[in-house]
């Protein structure tokens, strides 16, 4: 795996790999190397060394560095002059869309070149400003945009595309619905061209709509419909060619979505809040008897879990999970 030095003046290298972990879980061969106000470049120069030994892989580096032409930058171009290795890479200006893309891009890429070609344009498009009528205008794209993955009203009813069937590349209980761990780390694992949030509510409020629309990750379309409308979508050839992935801010829509033949097979649970009635089963998931009986009915449905926020995590037992959960809801009559 390639290995990656973020590199900065004071601790902004510290506070962005943490907030890197928070979005992405827990990284390997990932250090931050920060610049004192008591050290000399000698010294950052010995502190980058020092990191890149700690990594499994020393022949892939990527070097996510905060200022051109500072102190860090100096050393980490140094460090590239000296070593001679040909698979050592620098990208200046470190922001957050940055980390996370190169943390996506990492997990299928064999060289620090590979992940610094798709990181550097995610990297500037990260860059926007609200609100969207003072953002600058964007060059004109050297090529032209992909043809959309789903149909459009042109295309006439019964038209099969595919072998006529959605493809569901994730289906996923989360709260929070779109947000950062969705849009970068299972979307960078899944590789959907559409995410559909599922709910009735969220369909009718057009705030929380424009919000998770917004959101979207680059390259990926975001659609907010009602649950009705996805079963719908999963019984109309024309979305044979599409790979979606599914939010669902509770198991009850999801359950809702699964009886009416959205072909789910796995759902991921994510994150379920807690509110009054609900006891808390694990830090991201807390349920009532309500919650209970709807996710025994999925499985009954012969639909299997995978319990995790990040794909980094290591699964939860849902069974152990829900014989917990009977016995926090028993104890709390």
């Amino acid at each position: 795996m390639v290995g990656i030095i973020l590199a900065s003046h004071g601790a902004f290298a510290e506070g962005i790999k943490e907030s890197g972990q928070m979005i992405f879980g827990a990284q390997e061969d990932v250090a931050a190397v920060v610049l004192t106000p008591d050290m000399g470049p000698d010294d950052m120069h010995k502190k980058l060394l020092d990191a890149i030994g700690s990594f499994g892989d020393q022949e892939h580096v990527l070097f996510l560095v905060d200022l051109w032409g500072g102190t860090p930058f100096n050393q980490v171009s140094r460090i590239i002059d000296e070593e001679g290795h040909d698979d050592w890479v620098a990208i200046m200006g470190l922001n957050l869309p940055m980390l996370i893309a190169a943390y996506g891009a990492r997990m299928g890429a064999e060289t620090a070149v590979d992940v610094v070609n798709e990181v550097y344009p995610e990297a500037q498009g990260g860059v926007k400003v609200k609100p969207e009528s003072l953002q600058p205008a964007a060059p004109a794209a050297a090529t032209a945009a992909a043809p959309a993955a789903v149909p459009t009203g042109s295309i006439p009813e019964g038209t099969v595309l595919g072998d006529g069937h959605i493809k569901v590349v994730l289906a996923r209980v989360d709260t929070r619905l779109l947000h950062g761990q969705v849009a970068t780390t299972w979307t960078k694992m899944t590789g959907p061209d559409r995410i559909i949030v599922c709910s009735d509510a969220v369909s009718k409020d057009e705030l929380r709509k424009s919000m998770i629309i917004q959101a979207a990750p680059p390259g990926v379309k975001v659609h907010v419909v009602p649950v009705s409308k996805i079963i719908e979508v999963a019984h109309d050839p024309r979305f044979g060619a599409t790979k979606a992935l599914l939010l669902f801010e509770t198991p009850q829509d999801a359950l809702r979505a699964i009886e009416g033949g959205v072909p789910i097979k796995e759902l991921n649970l994510g994150s379920m809040a807690h509110s009054v009635g609900k006891v808390v089963v694990t830090q991201a998931l807390a349920m009532d008897q309500n919650d209970l009986d709807t996710l025994e009915k999925i499985k009954d449905a012969n639909v299997s879990f995978d319990v995790r926020k990040v794909p980094a995590d290591k699964a939860e037992n849902f069974d152990a999970l829900i014989k917990k959960a009977k016995e926090e809801l028993a104890a709390q009559k």
